[in-house]
């Protein structure tokens, strides 16, 4: 999994072997479970995942106190709060394993070192990630303003992917309706 992580970064840079090994000794593999916390809301994020297998879920509490979904990542995508991993804040959100997963693991430590290194990679990451962000935000925002049915009948046609592999609670949060409503969206449909 871990030469998946750097064949991914190579699609963008050319890194040599060297480099690659260097990248390669700082980072780890870690297997999650579907609902596992990999980051608590509250706290200062100071670790990045890279997906390689699965589907995480960036999270947080709505005025009410219910868990809300507010985006989903699959494979090839990074995923941290980047402003509490940057800015050494308080996230108001946190991450959690929407399905079983397999995670690169970039310790925020480990990856300024290898930014002093290497300092191109800095640029890359950071390239990479404001794009994805930039994608989350354009998919999450062509939801609003549709009812229910439509949000749903789009989130299947836009992320077919995350749908079949994700809780129908989850999908839910994420679309801002309720499980009852959801059921019978989908009960209609057939």
């Amino acid at each position: 999994m871990i030469d998946s992580f750097i064949n991914f970064l190579r699609l963008f840079k050319n890194i040599s072997d060297a480099d690659a090994e260097l990248i390669r000794n700082e980072i780890s593999f870690r297997k999650v479970d579907e609902g596992e916390v990999l980051f608590e809301e509250g706290h200062v994020c100071r670790e990045m995942f890279f997906i390689c297998k699965g589907v995480l879920r960036i999270v947080a509490q709505n005025d009410k106190g219910n868990k809300m979904t507010y985006f989903f990542l699959k494979e090839n995508q990074f995923c941290s709060i980047l402003n509490s991993f940057n800015n050494n804040i308080l996230a108001p959100e946190g991450i959690e394993a929407a399905c079983d997963a397999e995670l690169i693991v970039l310790k925020k430590q480990k990856l300024l070192g290898l930014y002093e290194k290497l300092p191109y990679l800095k640029e890359l990451i950071t390239g990479i990630t404001t794009q994805s962000l930039l994608e989350k935000i354009n998919v999450r925002n062509s939801y609003l303003g549709e009812d229910a049915a439509t949000r749903y009948r789009n989130f299947l046609m836009r992320q077919p992917d995350i749908a079949l592999r994700v809780s129908l609670s989850d999908i839910a949060s994420y679309l801002g309706i309720t499980q009852q409503s959801l059921s019978r969206i989908r009960k209609n449909m057939r």
